[in-house]
């Protein structure tokens, strides 16, 4: 998302200072739509775009839906989601497969807009589901080209039909249908065509393409456009559009720290759906493209949803009750804290599913700071421990404490805050797994009865800790703090809690060292 990094701050700012009205007017209605048109041009967003989605939030915004409306602010962010969500395309569109495989699908795009990177994602991605996809090498223009796809379908674990060295040499249109007549006789389902790009629009790319595709016939053409190319993308988009066709789009990277608005333009200038967006360079780093959960990231209001569906791809389903069950009726240990900590990083990076949670645009600097490492590390200082020691952390006294720093190469401080936090953890788990409350830091036990945990907040705030033990002190301070009430979410919708950094914090505690 730092793709629309800019475009997300400075649509939150406008939209925070509307909270401060209780009633809008029409001058605020005006100003508002200002700034967002500001936003957006500065953003690279295409002008007729602009044009039409500015005139269209102010139509609303002016109408009976918001002079109605208990909180007019909440419901223009409202408004300018359902528009945003319009211009992304609107509904999610899925891959068309072919009624009788092998499904074709051919990727176009200009050079360096990562089609080739794409193609092992892709594969990869369908490999998943239980498809058998088949890369076909059809750029042999670029230097190199047929070599990288090699490396690529081999670490993405795909099939590759290459039969050209490429570098200038060998029938592009030729390899393609031969490539389609190979997946015929191997009985592969699917096979993806990596065409030719060009640094430029040109007759000759448009040509090639263009034969490519009356020889193969493909079922989807995917055109991969870098999301952070400017301008440039919406005139790209509609040469390809007249010279090739396309029936989808994939924003490629859109982990960039570019503008970016542009990409957001081309669904609704070309009208063709972006079905993919790729977000790093790892082969995992890419995701099916829902326009409703996009313009939720833009205007920082989480993604809760793709949240979820990583982490019920990456956590193992029976594991996890095993552990539930566990925690019901046994002891939790270090060496239950390592494996659901492997499970973690089966995830991908935790900065971004932290900034997948709502509000989170407004702490990106500690986002920034979040150091990943500290996994690693905390995994280093178990890994260092004995199995009973995992299994029974009481038992490690001073000199015990000393070796497993040594073996991990942190220090014994580290040692203890990992152990003193996972005894919290623990506690917080076998909470829930007993239908307890637990305590968050920063908003209170969840679920609990409103009123009650706001009454116990400001009885134990008035208190305070008062104990000389400087560890005790920041204990129970720490508790104080985690039965403060919630906080309010972006802008007020949902009534979701903004994490606060004191929240981030303690999250990176619990990980590792502080």
């Amino acid at each position: 998302m730092a793709t629309f990094g800019t475009l997300s701050d400075r649509l939150t700012e406008t939209f925070r200072n509307l909270r401060k009205k209780g009633q809008l007017t029409p001058a605020d209605v005006d100003g508002t739509v200002r700034e967002i048109r500001r936003a957006l041009l500065d953003a690279d967003v295409a002008l007729p775009v602009v044009k039409e989605f500015t005139a269209a939030i102010r139509e609303r915004a002016l109408g009976d839906e918001v002079n109605r409306a208990l909180n007019p602010a909440q419901q223009v962010v409202q408004i300018v989601n359902d528009e945003l969500i319009g211009i992304l395309g609107g509904q999610q569109r899925r891959l068309q497969f072919a009624k009788n495989p092998p499904t074709v699908i051919m990727l176009a795009g200009l050079q360096g807009s990562g089609k080739t990177t794409f193609a092992g994602k892709l594969a990869k991605m369908l490999e998943k589901d239980g498809h058998t996809p088949l890369l076909v090498a059809c750029d042999l223009q670029r230097p190199n080209a047929v070599n990288q796809l090699q490396v690529v379908a081999e670490r993405a674990g795909a099939a590759i039909y290459a039969p050209e060295p490429g570098n200038g040499v060998g029938d592009p249109v030729k390899v393609a249908r031969d490539g389609v007549a190979h997946a015929t006789r191997q009985q592969h389902d699917i096979v993806i065509i990596d065409t030719a790009g060009r640094l430029g629009v040109d007759a000759e790319l448009m040509k090639q393409a263009s034969d490519i595709r009356k020889a193969t016939q493909p079922d989807e053409v995917l055109f991969v456009i870098d999301a952070m190319i400017g301008q440039d993308a919406v005139n790209t988009a509609k040469a390809f559009q007249d010279g090739v066709d396309f029936t989808g789009v994939v924003l490629s990277k859109l982990d960039g720290d570019a503008r970016g608005g542009a990409a957001l333009s081309v669904a609704s200038v070309t009208g063709r759906p972006i079905i993919f967006a790729s977000t790093g360079e790892g082969l995992d780093d890419v995701e099916p493209f829902y326009p409703d959960r996009m313009a939720s990231r833009i205007l920082d209001l989480g993604d809760i949803l793709t949240l979820i569906e990583q982490a019920q791809s990456a956590f193992d389903e029976a594991e996890a009750m095993a552990v539930a069950e566990k925690l019901a009726t046994e002891t939790f240990t270090l060496e239950d804290f390592l494996q659901q900590m492997q499970q973690m990083k089966k995830m991908g990076s935790m900065k971004k599913m932290l900034g997948m949670l709502p509000g989170m645009g407004n702490m990106k600097q500690q986002l920034e700071d979040f150091d990943e490492r500290e996994i690693d590390r905390t995994e280093a200082i178990i890994r260092s421990m004995t199995l009973v020691e995992r299994r029974n952390p009481k038992i490690l006294n001073g000199s015990r404490r000393l070796r497993i720093a040594r073996g991990s190469g942190m220090t014994v401080t580290d040692v203890n805050q990992l152990v003193q936090r996972f005894d919290q953890a623990a506690k917080m788990m076998k909470t829930v797994a007993r239908g307890g409350v637990p305590n968050i830091p920063g908003m209170g036990p969840v679920g609990g009865k409103p009123g009650a945990s706001s009454k116990r907040g400001k009885q134990q705030k008035a208190k305070g800790s008062r104990s000389g033990n400087p560890a005790k002190r920041a204990a129970e301070n720490a508790g104080i703090a985690a039965a403060a009430p919630a906080t309010g979410s972006g802008f007020g919708l949902g009534g979701q809690a903004v994490p606060s950094e004191a929240d981030l914090a303690e999250l990176q505690k619990m990980l590792g060292k502080g």
